[in-house]
């Protein structure tokens, strides 16, 4: 099989590998260098800015990475100072994304205000949004202010298939699309609900089959060390899975699930 190699992010133009690092997890700044050497370049600054994590981005080259900067705050007097003190953290003077994060409901008017209002000054290239809602992620990939998309997708829940996927415009013209929680929380790393005779599916597994769809642009990593991330990297080198693979995975995912 053929590595995995990079793709356009949407409808902004902007070229990713298929692998993304996040930052909360424990990564630290011998994991951003592998990971950038490797063809990762999107990197998601969330809610736990470790301080190695974000040194090691600012020695990387700002034209050559995708920068996103997450905010939970459902507070709009709190969006700008959330952003801004991250920036300063890192020695930067942009994000290529702002991500609202964790909205399962429409964003208040006031949030976006102030979210567009830093878009404005230059202070984020491009808005975002994570959500768990899958009607509401299938809505505003069609009509929505946001050129991204954070949406959990793994071989156990698979439910984006039949709720966002189908109803995607055409890449050019759509939000980005980066799935989380590919292993699912680990749960598809161990053996629980397997009969003895199943394999077991590894961290670059996981990977693989999230980025079989289409539909997903980046798929998250959150490694908490540096041979975390190596079994991630795994997944961008192997490539695509085979029929069979999918199949196995598949079939793995439904007993995770609880459905034969």
């Amino acid at each position: 099989m053929q590595p995995w190699t990079p793709i356009t992010l949407g409808r902004t133009g902007l070229s990713v590998g298929r692998l993304g690092l996040a930052a909360g997890y424990g990564a630290d700044d011998r994991c951003v260098s592998m990971a950038f050497d490797s063809g990762v370049n999107y990197f998601y600054w969330g809610s736990l800015r470790r301080s190695r994590f974000g040194a090691a981005l600012g020695r990387l080259p700002r034209d050559r990475m995708v920068l996103t900067i997450q905010s939970y705050s459902r507070m709009a007097s709190l969006i700008s100072w959330s952003l801004e003190r991250a920036l300063r953290a890192l020695r930067m003077d942009y994000a290529d994304f702002l991500l609202l994060g964790l909205w399962n409901r429409p964003v208040s008017p006031s949030i976006l205000d102030a979210a567009r209002a830093l878009r404005q000054r230059g202070l984020v290239r491009h808005l975002a949004l994570s959500t768990h809602n899958r009607p509401l992620a299938s809505t505003l990939s069609q009509d929505g202010p946001y050129d991204l998309l954070h949406i959990r997708y793994n071989a156990i829940h698979r439910g984006a298939e039949s709720d966002i996927f189908p109803h995607l415009p055409p890449p050019q013209t759509r939000p980005g699309i980066v799935a989380f929680t590919a292993t699912s929380w680990r749960q598809l790393l161990n053996r629980s609900k397997l009969p003895p005779d199943e394999r077991v599916p590894s961290a670059a597994d996981c990977y693989r089959f999230v980025l079989a769809s289409p539909a997903v642009d980046v798929c998250i990593a959150g490694p908490k060390n540096a041979a975390q991330l190596q079994s991630a990297l795994e997944g961008l080198s192997r490539g695509p899975m085979d029929p069979d693979e999918f199949a196995w995975i598949t079939r793995v995912g439904k007993l995770k699930y609880g459905r034969s």
